[in-house]
């Protein structure tokens, strides 16, 4: 039976300064320090069991690359398990370890208050009335990308060929959902005139249907082998090619169809016949087709439409709830993510304006599409690209998602929470509850380990190498019986 699909989100924000000269890494590392010193003291990052450059097809490349995270930049670790670091240039928040896709969704809006808040915080640091303002979006216009990956925990023992064949058409197609969409094109040779609109913000820069690039000549599916956890148990399945979303019902999708489909492959219970003749193709040709009538070309000859194929997907996954259930993708949300898969496929096909309050490319579209027939725009016109931007701005005043009318599914209580307490459901709630109580006897932390110094011995390492343990209900009472970090290492080691 497939394993429990722990994941979460990590999510580079588009970033620029207003009225001052500034480069985004200095940017950044103002951002992220301006709301870091407010709040706790600044944990690192341990970098010890790094390894980007392992690739799951059984190499390394790590004497060939550049680390990926330079060790002296902003890298710290916050009180609710999340990472918060400066990543190409970039501010990115990484949420802690969820269970199911709903937490998920919880902690990626955390993620955007905690973005937000570090805005106000660089506003009164700033004094020279400059402003640093971050946008939830994958590209600057001018041919650079920034991504919102996911992550995955995947039983080692599934062939990671399987996975490749197998997740391939849903993360080519999956866009139709979750896509962010956009005004033009960035791929070399694509006219605004020929695309004036499309689904997806990610999918031009795509090149590779495998690899373990990440910025350059980006694969659809991701080799990286880093499981940070059991290595001999699980893997961490590293995923680039999906958009930031505004929609927290897209999000909700993207994280929880993924995963049902993760358990899919695990059990063997997809087969091959979706697979896509040329998946770099499908996934531009997909995403530059707002009707969702084009056909893209399987390997056995026959075109599907983008919905076709997710149709088919979904009617694999209904078989599969039957057989197996769907306990490891979370049993509170599973009938519900079932639910709206089907609605939200149902909404695309017969009434795309249905769906307008889920999905972000349909709620964008509206807006570009309502604007340029108001003032007679074309579709190169720059001010419909501002447009586009300012729906991803993060100035909660400014922010034009804010205005579209999308569901929201995590109250502001629960979302005010999630900023500072981890969930308890996941080893994050050890690591953030450790930080909250001993931030200054904690040297170092990383998804698998933290490093404490009680002073009196040498630094200490606290293994965590389970996903779903250290748990709210594994270690709450221990936390209960100890009043300093000594007394929980002297526990631990017992």
């Amino acid at each position: 039976m497939a394993i429990a699909k722990v994941c979460g989100i990590e999510t580079e924000y588009g970033i620029q300064v207003r009225g001052a000269e500034s480069n985004p890494v200095a940017a950044s590392s103002v951002l992220i320090n301006a709301y870091v010193s407010g709040v706790l003291r600044q944990v690192g990052w341990d970098f010890n069991d790094e390894q980007p450059g392992n690739d799951a097809r059984g190499f390394s490349f790590e004497h060939f690359f550049a680390p990926e995270v330079e060790s002296q930049l902003v890298n710290t670790v916050l009180t609710n398990g999340a990472r918060y670091y400066v990543d190409h240039a970039h501010p990115e928040v990484s949420t802690p370890e969820c269970v199911n896709a709903l937490e998920v969704v919880r902690f990626d809006r955390a993620a955007e208050e905690i973005i937000r808040a570090s805005m106000l915080a660089a506003r009164r640091l700033l004094n020279d009335g400059s402003e640093i303002v971050t946008y939830k979006n994958n590209s600057d216009g001018k041919g650079n990308s920034y991504g919102c990956h996911e992550n995955y925990l995947v039983d080692r023992s599934t062939p990671f060929a399987r996975i490749v064949s197998q997740i391939t058409p849903h993360f080519v197609s999956r866009q139709v959902f979750c896509g962010a969409g956009k005004v033009g094109s960035e791929l070399a040779g694509t006219s605004s005139t020929a695309v004036p609109y499309q689904i997806s913000q990610r999918a031009d820069f795509f090149e590779e249907e495998v690899g373990l690039e990440t910025t350059l000549k980006r694969p659809i599916v991701n080799t990286r082998d880093e499981p940070h956890c059991d290595a001999q148990k699980y893997r961490r399945l590293h995923v680039i090619v999906g958009d930031a979303n505004m929609s927290e019902v897209a999000t909700y999708l993207k994280v929880g169809t993924t995963a049902i489909v993760l358990a899919m492959i695990e059990d063997d219970q997809i087969g091959t016949d979706l697979t896509l003749a040329n998946p770099v193709s499908a996934i531009r040709q997909i995403s530059h087709d707002p009707s969702l009538t084009r056909t893209v070309l399987l390997r056995d000859g026959r075109r599907l439409t983008a919905l076709e194929l997710q149709w088919s997907l979904f009617e694999r996954a209904r078989t599969y709830e039957r057989s197996h259930g769907l306990a490891c993708v979370g049993e509170s949300i599973a009938s519900d993510l079932m639910a709206r898969w089907e609605a939200v496929l149902t909404g695309l096909g017969t009434d795309r304006a249905s769906v307008a309050h889920w999905v972000d490319w349909v709620a964008k579209a509206r807006l570009i599409e309502g604007f340029a027939d108001r003032h007679g725009l074309s579709a190169d016109d720059a001010r419909l690209k501002a447009l586009d931007l300012q729906y991803h701005d993060m100035r909660a005043e400014r922010c034009l998602a804010n205005r579209m009318g999308l569901e929201v599914l995590i109250s502001h209580d629960d979302v005010r929470t999630a900023m500072t307490e981890p969930p308890q459901t996941t080893r994050a709630y050890f690591r953030g509850t450790c930080l909250q109580r001993w931030p200054d006897q904690i040297v170092a932390a990383n998804w698998d380990s933290m490093v404490f110094d009680i002073g009196r011995e040498p630094l200490r390492r606290v293994p965590m190498m389970e996903p779903l343990r250290g748990t709210a209900e594994h270690v709450a009472a221990l936390f209960d019986q100890c009043a300093t970090a000594a007394e929980l290492l002297a526990r631990l080691g017992s």
